[in-house]
Protein backbone atom coordinates (compact mmCIF):
# COMPACT_ATOMS: atom_id res chain seq x y z
CA UNK A 1 0.00 0.00 0.00
CA UNK A 2 1.51 3.93 -1.20
CA UNK A 3 3.02 5.46 1.94
CA UNK A 4 3.40 8.77 2.99
CA UNK A 5 5.72 9.99 0.34
CA UNK A 6 3.95 8.02 -2.33
CA UNK A 7 0.69 9.60 -1.78
CA UNK A 8 2.57 12.96 -1.35
CA UNK A 9 4.49 12.48 -4.81
CA UNK A 10 0.99 12.05 -6.13
CA UNK A 11 -0.44 14.89 -4.79
CA UNK A 12 2.47 17.18 -6.39
CA UNK A 13 1.93 15.67 -9.54
CA UNK A 14 -2.06 16.13 -9.33
CA UNK A 15 -1.70 20.04 -8.45
CA UNK A 16 -0.29 21.50 -11.27
CA UNK A 17 -3.67 20.31 -12.81
CA UNK A 18 -5.91 20.43 -10.70
CA UNK A 19 -5.53 23.25 -8.41
CA UNK A 20 -7.16 26.28 -9.24
CA UNK A 21 -9.14 24.49 -12.27
CA UNK A 22 -12.76 23.10 -12.70
CA UNK A 23 -13.80 19.95 -12.83
CA UNK A 24 -15.74 20.39 -15.91
CA UNK A 25 -16.76 16.75 -15.77
CA UNK A 26 -16.92 13.84 -13.46
CA UNK A 27 -17.22 10.30 -14.86
CA UNK A 28 -18.17 7.70 -11.99
CA UNK A 29 -17.88 4.50 -13.61
CA UNK A 30 -19.59 2.30 -10.90
CA UNK A 31 -21.30 2.68 -7.83
CA UNK A 32 -18.22 1.84 -5.17
CA UNK A 33 -14.69 1.29 -4.47
CA UNK A 34 -14.12 -0.23 -1.45
CA UNK A 35 -16.61 1.12 0.06
CA UNK A 36 -20.03 2.94 -1.58
CA UNK A 37 -19.74 6.08 -3.42
CA UNK A 38 -21.63 8.90 -1.76
CA UNK A 39 -24.73 10.36 -3.31
CA UNK A 40 -24.72 12.18 -6.08
CA UNK A 41 -20.90 11.92 -6.85
CA UNK A 42 -20.74 13.30 -10.24
CA UNK A 43 -23.85 15.67 -9.95
CA UNK A 44 -21.79 17.21 -7.11
CA UNK A 45 -18.50 17.28 -8.30
CA UNK A 46 -19.17 18.31 -12.30
CA UNK A 47 -18.68 22.16 -12.06
CA UNK A 48 -16.10 22.56 -8.78
CA UNK A 49 -13.79 24.53 -8.38
CA UNK A 50 -10.81 22.61 -6.91
CA UNK A 51 -9.30 25.28 -4.23
CA UNK A 52 -6.25 23.06 -2.62
CA UNK A 53 -4.75 19.92 -3.46
CA UNK A 54 -3.56 18.34 0.56
CA UNK A 55 -2.58 15.48 1.96
CA UNK A 56 -3.63 13.95 5.75
CA UNK A 57 -1.69 10.73 6.67
CA UNK A 58 -2.34 8.73 3.52
CA UNK A 59 -5.51 10.59 2.15
CA UNK A 60 -5.20 13.42 -0.54
CA UNK A 61 -8.16 16.13 0.15
CA UNK A 62 -9.31 18.04 -2.45
CA UNK A 63 -10.53 21.17 -1.30
CA UNK A 64 -13.34 22.63 -3.55
CA UNK A 65 -15.53 25.88 -3.78
CA UNK A 66 -18.95 23.80 -2.89
CA UNK A 67 -17.78 23.99 0.90
CA UNK A 68 -17.17 20.04 0.23
CA UNK A 69 -13.20 17.97 0.16
CA UNK A 70 -12.85 15.43 -1.76
CA UNK A 71 -11.62 12.72 0.13
CA UNK A 72 -9.13 9.81 -1.73
CA UNK A 73 -7.27 6.85 -0.82
CA UNK A 74 -5.57 5.44 -3.26
CA UNK A 75 -5.63 1.38 -1.54
CA UNK A 76 -3.45 -1.56 -2.60
CA UNK A 77 -3.73 -0.81 -6.10
CA UNK A 78 -5.18 2.96 -6.98
CA UNK A 79 -3.17 5.41 -8.94
CA UNK A 80 -4.31 8.33 -10.66
CA UNK A 81 -3.05 9.72 -13.83
CA UNK A 82 -2.62 13.48 -15.53
CA UNK A 83 -3.23 13.59 -19.45
CA UNK A 84 -3.52 16.75 -21.75
CA UNK A 85 -2.24 18.94 -19.40
CA UNK A 86 -2.00 22.19 -21.36
CA UNK A 87 0.76 23.29 -18.88
CA UNK A 88 3.17 21.04 -20.49
CA UNK A 89 3.81 19.32 -17.20
CA UNK A 90 2.66 15.63 -18.80
CA UNK A 91 3.84 14.61 -21.95
CA UNK A 92 1.22 12.31 -23.46
CA UNK A 93 -2.29 12.55 -24.44
CA UNK A 94 -5.62 11.18 -23.32
CA UNK A 95 -5.25 7.50 -23.44
CA UNK A 96 -7.44 5.04 -24.35
CA UNK A 97 -9.98 4.08 -21.07
CA UNK A 98 -9.11 0.62 -19.68
CA UNK A 99 -11.42 -1.63 -17.76
CA UNK A 100 -10.87 -0.28 -14.10
CA UNK A 101 -10.53 3.50 -14.91
CA UNK A 102 -13.23 4.33 -12.13
CA UNK A 103 -13.60 8.09 -11.51
CA UNK A 104 -12.35 9.98 -14.60
CA UNK A 105 -12.15 14.17 -14.11
CA UNK A 106 -12.12 16.24 -17.05
CA UNK A 107 -10.80 19.48 -15.71
CA UNK A 108 -11.66 22.76 -17.50
CA UNK A 109 -8.17 23.62 -18.46
CA UNK A 110 -8.13 20.32 -20.59
CA UNK A 111 -6.00 17.74 -18.29
CA UNK A 112 -7.89 14.51 -17.50
CA UNK A 113 -7.41 13.13 -14.42
CA UNK A 114 -8.10 9.36 -14.01
CA UNK A 115 -8.26 6.97 -11.00
CA UNK A 116 -7.67 3.51 -11.95
CA UNK A 117 -7.66 0.56 -9.48
CA UNK A 118 -7.46 -3.13 -10.54
CA UNK A 119 -8.16 -4.21 -7.08
CA UNK A 120 -11.10 -2.14 -5.58
CA UNK A 121 -9.35 -1.45 -2.60
CA UNK A 122 -9.03 2.49 -3.04
CA UNK A 123 -11.38 4.90 -1.87
CA UNK A 124 -14.00 8.45 -2.32
CA UNK A 125 -15.85 9.97 -0.29
CA UNK A 126 -17.50 13.63 0.19
CA UNK A 127 -16.94 15.48 3.45
CA UNK A 128 -18.13 19.15 4.48
CA UNK A 129 -15.19 21.06 4.17
CA UNK A 130 -15.57 22.76 7.73
CA UNK A 131 -15.72 19.55 9.50
CA UNK A 132 -13.73 17.19 7.20
CA UNK A 133 -11.05 16.73 9.79
CA UNK A 134 -13.78 15.08 12.22
CA UNK A 135 -14.26 12.55 9.29
CA UNK A 136 -13.54 8.75 11.29
CA UNK A 137 -10.53 8.24 8.84
CA UNK A 138 -8.89 11.46 9.84
CA UNK A 139 -10.54 12.51 13.31
CA UNK A 140 -7.91 10.24 15.22
CA UNK A 141 -4.60 10.70 13.09
CA UNK A 142 -1.66 11.85 15.15
CA UNK A 143 0.44 14.50 13.74
CA UNK A 144 2.30 15.10 10.71
CA UNK A 145 5.95 13.65 10.78
CA UNK A 146 6.75 16.75 8.30
CA UNK A 147 4.74 18.93 10.64
CA UNK A 148 5.67 20.99 13.36
CA UNK A 149 3.68 19.15 15.99
CA UNK A 150 5.71 16.27 15.17
CA UNK A 151 8.58 17.17 17.43
CA UNK A 152 11.37 15.71 19.75
CA UNK A 153 9.54 16.65 23.10
CA UNK A 154 6.06 15.22 21.86
CA UNK A 155 7.67 11.92 20.64
CA UNK A 156 9.31 11.23 24.20
CA UNK A 157 6.24 12.04 25.76
CA UNK A 158 4.13 9.50 23.50
CA UNK A 159 6.49 6.62 23.63
CA UNK A 160 7.59 6.98 27.61
CA UNK A 161 5.95 3.86 29.51
CA UNK A 162 4.90 2.18 26.07
CA UNK A 163 5.70 -1.89 26.10
CA UNK A 164 4.76 -2.05 22.79
CA UNK A 165 8.07 -2.87 20.21
CA UNK A 166 8.94 0.44 18.83
CA UNK A 167 8.10 -0.62 15.76
CA UNK A 168 4.43 -0.88 16.12
CA UNK A 169 4.91 2.06 18.47
CA UNK A 170 5.77 4.42 15.02
CA UNK A 171 3.06 2.48 13.15
CA UNK A 172 0.29 4.09 15.45
CA UNK A 173 -1.15 6.65 13.25
CA UNK A 174 -2.77 7.98 16.47
CA UNK A 175 0.86 8.85 17.87
CA UNK A 176 1.85 9.94 14.18
CA UNK A 177 0.44 10.02 10.87
CA UNK A 178 1.37 8.39 7.32
CA UNK A 179 4.38 6.60 8.29
CA UNK A 180 4.38 2.99 7.34
CA UNK A 181 6.27 -0.43 7.39
CA UNK A 182 9.15 0.45 4.86
CA UNK A 183 10.05 4.15 5.96
CA UNK A 184 9.60 3.11 10.02
CA UNK A 185 12.03 0.53 8.83
CA UNK A 186 14.04 2.48 7.43
CA UNK A 187 14.08 4.81 10.15
CA UNK A 188 15.32 2.46 12.82
CA UNK A 189 17.66 1.41 10.91
CA UNK A 190 19.72 4.50 10.48
CA UNK A 191 18.89 4.95 14.16
CA UNK A 192 20.52 2.02 15.22
CA UNK A 193 17.47 0.79 17.01
CA UNK A 194 15.97 -2.47 16.66
CA UNK A 195 12.43 -2.75 15.63
CA UNK A 196 11.92 -5.54 18.79
CA UNK A 197 12.76 -3.00 21.22
CA UNK A 198 9.85 -2.00 23.95
CA UNK A 199 9.27 1.70 22.98
CA UNK A 200 9.23 2.88 26.30
CA UNK A 201 12.79 1.25 27.29
CA UNK A 202 14.16 3.28 25.05
CA UNK A 203 16.48 6.83 26.39
CA UNK A 204 15.41 10.02 25.67
CA UNK A 205 18.16 10.77 23.46
CA UNK A 206 17.57 7.64 20.85
CA UNK A 207 13.81 8.60 21.38
CA UNK A 208 14.76 12.41 20.08
CA UNK A 209 16.64 11.34 17.66
CA UNK A 210 14.00 9.41 15.41
CA UNK A 211 12.45 12.91 14.71
CA UNK A 212 15.13 14.06 12.64
CA UNK A 213 15.83 10.78 11.36
CA UNK A 214 12.29 9.93 10.39
CA UNK A 215 12.09 13.18 8.17
CA UNK A 216 15.35 13.16 6.48
CA UNK A 217 14.07 9.38 5.40
CA UNK A 218 10.52 10.43 4.45
CA UNK A 219 11.99 13.71 2.51
CA UNK A 220 14.47 11.70 0.64
CA UNK A 221 11.70 9.37 -0.80
CA UNK A 222 9.52 12.21 -1.68
CA UNK A 223 12.34 13.99 -3.45
CA UNK A 224 13.10 10.26 -5.47
CA UNK A 225 9.70 10.63 -6.14
CA UNK A 226 8.34 7.84 -3.94
CA UNK A 227 8.80 4.23 -4.06
CA UNK A 228 7.12 2.35 -7.03
CA UNK A 229 6.34 -0.80 -5.39
CA UNK A 230 3.72 -3.24 -6.52
CA UNK A 231 1.57 -0.83 -8.72
CA UNK A 232 2.15 2.48 -7.30
CA UNK A 233 2.88 5.02 -10.45
CA UNK A 234 2.87 8.64 -9.81
CA UNK A 235 0.32 11.33 -11.34
CA UNK A 236 2.68 11.36 -14.61
CA UNK A 237 3.29 7.42 -14.99
CA UNK A 238 7.20 7.90 -14.49
CA UNK A 239 8.63 5.21 -11.50
CA UNK A 240 9.57 6.35 -8.22
CA UNK A 241 13.70 5.27 -7.32
CA UNK A 242 13.69 5.37 -3.72
CA UNK A 243 13.57 1.37 -3.51
CA UNK A 244 16.64 1.41 -5.39
CA UNK A 245 18.40 3.13 -2.11
CA UNK A 246 16.64 1.09 0.43
CA UNK A 247 19.09 0.39 3.26
CA UNK A 248 17.12 -2.34 4.80
CA UNK A 249 13.43 -3.14 3.74
CA UNK A 250 13.57 -6.30 1.21
CA UNK A 251 16.94 -7.01 1.49
CA UNK A 252 16.78 -10.54 3.26
CA UNK A 253 19.69 -12.04 3.34
CA UNK A 254 21.76 -9.35 2.21
CA UNK A 255 25.24 -7.57 3.38
CA UNK A 256 24.05 -5.01 5.83
CA UNK A 257 25.58 -1.00 4.19
CA UNK A 258 26.88 -0.01 7.57
CA UNK A 259 30.82 -0.05 6.17
CA UNK A 260 32.87 -2.73 8.87
CA UNK A 261 29.73 -4.29 9.74
CA UNK A 262 29.60 -8.15 8.16
CA UNK A 263 26.09 -8.95 9.23
CA UNK A 264 23.46 -9.85 6.60
CA UNK A 265 19.88 -8.10 7.10
CA UNK A 266 17.56 -10.30 8.47
CA UNK A 267 13.78 -10.41 8.89
CA UNK A 268 11.16 -10.90 11.58
CA UNK A 269 7.30 -10.93 11.19
CA UNK A 270 5.76 -8.32 13.37
CA UNK A 271 1.65 -7.85 14.08
CA UNK A 272 1.60 -9.62 10.12
CA UNK A 273 4.14 -7.51 8.57
CA UNK A 274 8.06 -8.02 7.60
CA UNK A 275 10.44 -5.80 9.68
CA UNK A 276 13.72 -6.08 8.21
CA UNK A 277 16.75 -4.86 10.15
CA UNK A 278 20.63 -5.71 11.24
CA UNK A 279 20.90 -7.35 14.21
CA UNK A 280 24.72 -6.02 14.34
CA UNK A 281 24.30 -2.18 14.07
CA UNK A 282 20.02 -2.00 15.53
CA UNK A 283 20.10 -2.55 19.63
Amino acid sequence: MPELPEVETVRRGLQPAMEGAVIANAAVNRPDLRWPFPERMSERLTGAKVLRLRRRSKYILADLDTDESLLIHLGMSGRMTVSGDPLGQFAHDHPQAEKHDHVVFDMDNGARVTFNDPRRFGAMDLLPLETAETHPLLAKLGPEPLGNDFHESYLVEQLSGRNTPIKSALLDQRIVAGLGNIYVCEALYRAGIAPKRKAGAISKERTQSLVPIIRQVLAEAIEAGGSSLRDFRQADGELGYFQHSFDVYGREGEPCKTPACTSKISRITQSGRSSFYCAQCQR
